[in-house]
Parts: C-alpha cells; structure tokens; sequence
C-alpha cells in the first residue's frame, strides 16, 4: 500500500472526529456497521466482555429536560446480539457536569427497555462510552477508566446477570499526552489506533498532526478496517452537504462554549470584587473597633474609614462595639 492510497485530500480539509457531527456520520451509519462493530470490540476488550459481532442501531431520543443536551438526542445506540445497549457519546468541550449527565442518560436508557407487563430480570446490560475531549479524573493517568457496581470493602462486583451499569470514560488529553511519551503502541493496542483516528484533527485549534497521520499511515498497512475508515473520513470531509452541516455544528458548539467561558470569567471576575469588597469591610470594622477601644471620637474615626458620622454610629450599633 501506498501513501497515495491512503491520502487523497489535502489533510487540513478532513473533519474533526470529536465533533459529535462527524463521530455519528462515521460510526453511527448502517452501511459503516462493521466499521462501528470493530471499534466497540477495542473498547470493550478491556471488560472481558464478549465480542461484539453485530449491533442494530437503534433511534434514541428523550424529552429535553436542557435545551443545551444536543436536543437530548444520544449520539449513538445499538443493541448488540447479545441483546446489549450500549451508547457511544463524544464531547468536544467541558461543561463539568459530565459524570452526572452520564449517569442521568445512563439510567434513562436503561429503563427505557421496560415496557408494560415486563419482568424486571429482562432488563438487559446497558454500556455507556464517553469520549471526552478533555481531562475529566485528575487523579489518575489512565486515559481509559471503567466503572462497575461493587461492594465497598471487598472490591467484588454484582453477579454477572446483575451487573448491568457500565460506564466507560476515554480522555483524549491523557490518550494524545502518553502517545507523544511513546508510552503506547499502537501497533499492538487496536484502540490506540482509532483514538489516533480521533486525535489528528483539532478544529479548535486549526490544525492537523501530521506526526498522527504518519504513524496511522503505517498502521493502515496492516490494518484493512482502519484504512477502510479513513477512506469513508475523507469521502464525508468532501461531500459539500455533510460539510456544511459539520461546521455548522462546530459553530455552534465553539458558540455555545464562548458563552460558557464568558459565565465563568464573569462569575470569577464578580467573586473577586466581592472578596476585596469583603476584605474591605472587614478592615473598616478593624478601624472603627480599635478607634472605641482607644476612644477615639466618631467624628475622627469618619475620617479615618471616609465615611460619614451616621454610618460609622450604624456599623457600631449593627455590631456592638460599643
């Protein structure tokens, strides 16, 4: 194979996989099932689970209890043959409520199997993966960390009928950071090579890695899905309708993530003047309390905090210095 069957667009044209957009174009179409069924069976390896060797995608929406949920539409879902949910979520930006929304739609998907009549023992395993554009456990450097239900002191988990929570965290940044470490192989770690797939692009920053691509170049030669991924990559980055819907998509999550810094920033600039406002305060009480203690008339204590005779009798009185 050569670098010409792998690369037929320029690199900077092809689409940001972490854009929710073109994540589900990609691993969220029947006709790029088998596609899909690869990448669940690197992710899921790590559980010992059995493999995953089909899965139909299944139409998944709640009612919207947040506007700013994507319309409470998750990204993607299917049921395995072992008649599994599992639901793959991207997240590009961090809004610091992921663990709790991951729980929340974990739960909704779970008990959206339920019908009328149903025994609850039918419930079947629901598996929620999250592919999270930024560091979400500070506590550790593992980029791929799992959660079950277990006992607290022994460590043991549910019965495997009874184990249905699945939660499933990948972080880009760490993943990106141990890669550049030479901390990974690819070569022997199939999930490193589509986390690959996922990191060479950041529409954030405008940029391409071309250090990525070269190592997935090489690992395209031996890696047929992964080669057959990249070509459906670069016919979606060049359709003029699926590119236009995908920047039209990033606007809105880079918008929505303006909108979001700007809160913060003012929430931390107000918490700041309001800390100097509380200082400020603390230190006139100072001023006037040591002024009673020395007797030194209102009047001159007015002048010392510049404040009028009334309002120093007040904060007297409110806080009985005298």
């Amino acid at each position: 194979m050569n670098q010409k069957a792998l690369r037929r667009i320029p690199l900077h044209k092809l689409m940001d996989l972490k854009v929710d957009y073109a994540f589900k174009q990609l691993f969220g179409s029947e006709r790029n099932q088998h596609i899909t069924v690869v990448f669940l069976n690197a992710i899921l390896q790590k559980t010992g689970r059995d493999r995953v060797s089909e899965v139909t995608f299944v139409n998944t929406e709640f009612g919207g209890e947040h506007a700013e949920d994507k319309q409470s539409r998750l990204d993607i879902v299917v049921k395995t043959q072992a008649e599994e949910f599992i639901n793959v979520e991207i997240q590009l930006s961090n809004q610091h409520d992921m663990v709790k929304r991951t729980l929340y739609y974990w739960s909704r998907l779970y008990s959206s199997q339920l019908k009328k009549s149903m025994g609850y023992h039918k419930l079947n395993p629901t598996i929620t993966i999250n592919i999270c554009n930024f560091t979400l456990f500070k506590q550790n450097e593992r980029y791929h960390n799992v959660y079950h239900l277990f006992e607290t002191e022994t460590k043991q988990p549910l019965a495997v009928d009874d184990n249905v929570l699945e939660i499933h965290f990948i972080e880009m940044n760490k993943f990106l950071a141990l890669w550049h470490a030479e901390k990974l192989n690819p070569l022997a770690d199939i999930l490193a090579r589509w986390l690959l797939l996922l990191g060479m692009v950041d529409a954030r920053k405008n940029k391409v890695y071309d250090e990525i691509y070269k190592e997935l170049e090489e690992l395209a030669m031996k890696d047929e899905h992964l080669l057959e991924a990249f070509d459906v990559w670069q016919e979606l980055s060049q359709s003029p309708e699926e590119r236009m819907a995908y920047i039209s998509r990033l606007k809105y999550i880079l918008d929505e993530e303006a909108k979001y810094d700007h809160a913060r920033d003012e929430g931390e600039k107000a918490g700041i003047e309001k800390g100097m406002e509380k200082g400020a305060h603390q230190k006139v009480l100072e001023i006037i309390s040591n002024g009673i203690e020395n007797n030194i008339p209102v009047e001159i204590i007015a002048v010392m905090t510049k404040l009028s005779i009334d309002e120093v009798q007040k904060i007297i009185k409110n806080n009985q210095l005298d």
